[in-house]
């Protein structure tokens, strides 16, 4: 029997190794068809302020407290903790892969004892044998290996498929830290936008409140009449009623900060309750077009290695048409007597090349080949969907980042010649040439373009922050892309 698995190994191993190719479609990326530039890029380019580190873009906006929240958040956010834990689990799958390519051994042992029964059928035949004993034992030990050889590569076809997998969770890393970074640091804006939005509303129920206790005091002396007082109360009301509405989303966006930095609501606001300037918008450094967007943006990335896996998962549902050969074998011991379990009788030796074949099951391998095939497509429209977005993002994001830096910067001029105009119009209300009317105008055009100019800042540099995103972040870096 040793001789016979001596003359079986060699001609198994070398049937293992010469199998070189498996079976199914090598992966190939697919082709995307991209113009060299963004439509945006040139009015992107034209905008003053000096670029932003790129594998830190939040930096560029020159906020200390902003860099310490996103500094905090890619330390203690939750969902960047869930992908960096699926990162083990793909890791895992690899190595499992990798071993169901490799011989596997184990040992075994036992003894047992039993007394026999004379009670039952079997009991009563052997009772009646002469020199029958009701008294056993059985002591066995043994080394076991056995290897399923990959003669057609489905096992090299699901390691690749792990492999992918695994490349994918550490590329969806990076999308995690870029999605992580960008909320917080979009919300941080929103938090800053809010406070603006507030302090201008917050400062025009002063200004009109001065402007009511003055048509009072008119009223009293009989220079004013009862319907302007009610006009000027009545729009110092409507200002008012404007900033609990502010304050509900100003308290929204700091509880949705705490969450992003993995804290209950309310941990972080002590830092965040004195107002600060909204930052400016820092410059984009050069990234290319958007077949750059290919190597950069690790959501591509993850779409890409989900598309390689569904590929490889093609060949290892097509390996199934196809014989296995599995070699197992067995050496040990095994006596009635304890004191003779290793001596040279007692030996064993056992070996089996085995085949197994779904031969009469084709209806089903087919069916879970046509399945495989099925997510594979569905895997390269998902991948060529993820590329249109990602080229969308990225122009929507510079059209929006160019259009309002150009709309406050009209919106400035114009709260420059409204604030003129409204003091003005006090002036010329106190001396009795315009009426209350005029000047309560004059205070809503100023409050209204006061408070588009912080939405205009604020939506500016949250654009800046979508275009960091849509680029991919810091895109010297390109995640995923070791896969093999």
């Amino acid at each position: 029997m040793r001789a016979v698995i001596l003359r079986t190994l060699p001609a198994a191993v070398a049937v293992a190794l010469l199998a070189g190719c498996a079976v199914g479609p090598d992966y190939a990326a697919p082709t995307i068809a991209a113009p060299p530039r963004f439509m945006g890029a040139a009015a992107v380019a034209a905008r003053q302020p000096a670029p932003a580190p790129v594998d830190a873009w939040w930096r560029g906006f020159n906020d200390p407290v902003l860099d310490r929240l996103v500094d905090q958040a890619l330390a203690q956010n939750l969902d960047l903790a869930q992908a960096v834990a699926r990162v083990t689990q793909a890791r895992a799958g690899v190595r499992a892969a990798t071993a169901a390519l490799l011989p596997s051994a184990s040992v075994e042992a036992r003894g047992a004892k039993a007394h026999a029964s004379t009670q039952t059928p079997t009991g009563r035949l052997l009772a009646a044998t002469p020199g029958f004993d009701r008294d056993g034992a059985l002591y066995e030990a043994n080394l076991v290996a056995g290897w399923e050889l990959d003669v057609f590569g489905g096992t090299r076809r699901e390691q690749e498929a792990a492999k992918a997998e695994y490349e994918g969770a550490r590329a969806g890393v990076a999308a995690a830290r870029l999605t992580v970074a960008a909320q917080t640091a979009d919300t941080y804006m929103l938090v800053r936008g809010l406070q603006a939005r507030l302090s201008v509303a917050r400062e025009q129920v002063e200004t009109q409140a001065r402007l009511v206790e003055t048509v009072r005091v008119q009223r009293e002396q009989g220079v004013a009449a009862d319907l302007q007082f009610q006009q000027a109360l009545g729009a110092l009301q409507q200002t008012k009623a404007s900033v609990p509405a502010l304050e509900e989303g100003l308290e929204a966006a700091l509880n949705a900060l705490d969450v992003l930095l993995g804290a209950q609501p309310g941990t972080y606001r002590a830092e965040l309750a004195a107002p600060a300037p909204i930052p400016a918008a820092p410059g984009l450094a050069d990234a290319g077009g958007p077949a750059e967007l290919l190597r950069r943006r690790p959501d591509l990335v993850v779409a890409e290695q989900r598309l390689r896996a569904s590929n490889a998962r093609v060949g290892a549902a097509l390996s199934q048409y196809y014989p296995k050969f599995s070699l197992s074998g067995l050496a040990g011991t095994a006596t009635t007597a304890s004191d003779t379990l290793f001596q040279g009788p007692a030996s064993q030796v056992q070996g089996l090349l085995g085949l197994r074949w779904r031969l009469f099951d084709f209806g089903r391998v087919g069916a879970e080949v046509g399945a495989a095939r099925g997510q594979k497509a569905e895997a390269l429209a998902a991948y060529r969907q993820s590329v249109l977005r990602a080229t969308e993002d990225v122009e929507n994001a510079f059209t929006s980042l160019v259009k309002r830096e150009d709309q406050e910067r009209v919106l400035a001029d114009g709260e420059v010649s409204l604030a003129r105009a409204r003091d003005a119009s006090q002036a010329a209300y106190g001396a009795g040439v315009v009426s209350l009317i005029e000047v309560l105008d004059a205070d809503a055009r100023l409050l209204a373009v006061r408070d588009a100019r912080a939405q205009a800042r604020t939506e500016a540099a949250r654009a800046s922050i979508r275009s960091f995103q849509a680029l991919g972040g810091g895109w010297r870096d390109a995640p995923g892309r070791d896969a093999g």
